[in-house]
């Protein structure tokens, strides 16, 4: 059975009772110091502290190596291993779908890549300014008036299907938490990029 993130504040903080709404880390709360989130095994997280908790079991061995890439997105470990010419290179944590937005498993391919990808989906409405008027939205959502619908930035993604499942840098609370794309550590996401061109098989798996 698959964890929800669920989120704390400080004692001293009026609790939020609000649920991530998108696919990557456009939530204000994900960068407030003083918001706290309970991950696996009910330990409660800092989110100043989540970029060196996911980098904690990643790592990248692949640079001068050479070979046909491919990569393996293992769903119950919340990893995605990166191979070259089937020698392992690299694992970086990951943040896949949560329940009811399941990660489909199955084989695909690299179909496209956007280093600067916005959410046709999920987002924001916001006024002329680009102010945020309404956060966390889905675009079928009523827009106030005189608003306009802003996509979630995603960047450096890589769609897996037509139906929008890609990786791309974004939040990691340790669980499964996003709308079915893989959400990867900015410093590993880059490095995949990098060295996965168009084509790159990938493997999900449960």
């Amino acid at each position: 059975m698959k964890l929800s993130a669920r989120y704390l504040l400080l004692p001293s903080v009026a609790t939020l009772a609000l649920v991530l709404g998108a696919c990557a880390s456009h939530d204000s709360r994900l960068t407030n110091r003083s918001v706290q989130y309970l991950g696996t095994g009910n330990t409660v997280i800092d989110p100043a502290t989540k970029e060196n908790l996911a980098l904690k079991k990643s790592y990248w061995d692949g640079s001068g190596i050479s070979g046909s890439p491919s990569m393996v997105i293992n769903l119950s470990k919340q990893t995605i291993s990166f191979y070259k010419s089937r020698k392992l290179v690299g694992v970086s944590a990951i943040s896949s779908g949560r329940e009811g937005y399941d990660t489909p498993a199955g084989s695909y391919k690299i179909i496209q890549k956007n280093l600067h990808h916005a959410s046709n989906l999920y987002g924001d409405f916001v006024d002329p300014e680009g102010n945020v008027v309404q956060a966390n939205v889905s675009a079928k959502d009523p827009r106030p008036p005189g608003t306009s619908f802003a996509g979630a930035p995603m960047p450096y993604f890589m769609r897996l299907t037509n139906s929008g499942v890609g990786m791309h840098q974004g939040f990691l609370p340790g669980v499964a938490d996003s709308h079915g794309c893989i959400r990867m550590p900015e410093k590993l996401v880059k490095i995949y990029w990098e060295n996965a061109p168009l084509g790159t098989p990938v493997r999900v798996i449960n």
